[in-house]
């Protein structure tokens, strides 16, 4: 196996009210969508501006970025609301052996260069990997849940 090492060069960062994971934490053990209204902006660096142009049409983004804050990797983890420990590739944990992370917010407006956002779950100053549009395409499959949905039933129940 011919290993080669990958490199990413940020196009961007965010500004986000997280400073520490600990302050997403209590949002997002709330509820599922406890981080939904939760504004913030991604600055994309000024050599990348012009790549925004046509963004102004969508309203949903996929953000992909670096857990930049992660330093160890952990092959099985305890998601939030969970007793279990669960295989990290079957989580959005932070402690991945690629610290890539991917998330969908909302987009509010744009400023030059600046795009405000809702659905903030990121940490303030998080390098951000790439920026696509949510499309239909993204939104029209049958999804299945795996785990999450075990919960659903058990939250049903009760």
């Amino acid at each position: 196996m011919v290993r080669k090492e990958i490199r990413f060069r940020p196009i961007g960062r965010v500004h986000s009210p997280f400073k520490a994971r600990e302050d997403i934490d209590p949002l997002r053990n709330v509820r599922p969508n406890g981080l939904a209204k939760v504004e913030g902006e991604l600055e994309i660096f000024k050599p990348y501006a012009a790549g925004l142009k046509d963004i102004d049409g969508f309203s949903h983004l996929i953000v992909i970025f670096a857990f930049h804050r992660s330093q160890k990797v952990k092959l099985l983890v305890k998601p939030p609301r969970e007793t279990r420990r669960r295989g990290v590739f079957s989580t959005r944990s932070p402690h991945r052996p690629n610290p890539i992370g991917l998330t969908i917010v909302r987009l509010l407006g744009r400023r030059k260069n600046i795009l405000q956002v809702s659905g903030m779950d990121m940490l303030d100053e998080t390098p951000i990997l790439d920026i696509k549009p949510y499309t239909p395409r993204d939104s029209k499959r049958r999804l299945k849940h795996g785990w999450l949905e075990e919960r659903s039933k058990k939250k049903k129940k009760n």
